[in-house]
């Protein structure tokens, strides 16, 4: 896994406090809450992805959005991304331990509200 991030581990009984502006558990909620970290979190749930094939799986958004949660998923330990070199080189993406964990909810969340829809608001 080429280029992936640890995820911060806290010292030993050290608690955050989310609720003040430097918790840096703050950023991996904004960054696994955006409009497109959803998206890419439950898109990786069953399978690793090349970033055209995440691309055509999260219809509406663009190229230089995907990088952009991308880079920061990864950063957070989120995600891992590897780089085969070849011409061009093929870039694939997939759920570390700490993204499984994470989007394991979100997928559940996901699920239900789908259930709950009634027929004609599918889409």
């Amino acid at each position: 896994m080429t280029g992936s991030a640890q995820p911060r581990q806290p010292e030993a009984g050290v608690r955050y406090d989310v609720f003040h502006t430097d918790c840096p558990a703050r950023d991996v909620v904004d960054h696994v809450t955006s409009r497109w970290g959803v998206w890419v979190l439950i898109s990786l749930r069953s399978n690793d992805l090349r970033f055209y094939e995440l691309r055509e799986s999260i219809r509406g958004i663009s190229e230089k959005m995907l990088a952009q949660t991308l880079r920061a998923l990864v950063q957070d330990g989120l995600v891992w991304r590897e780089v085969e070199p070849a011409t061009p080189p093929q870039v694939t993406y997939g759920l570390t331990e700490f993204g499984r964990d994470i989007g394991e909810p979100l997928t559940e969340l996901f699920d239900r509200i789908t259930q709950r829809l009634s027929p004609r608001n599918a889409g």
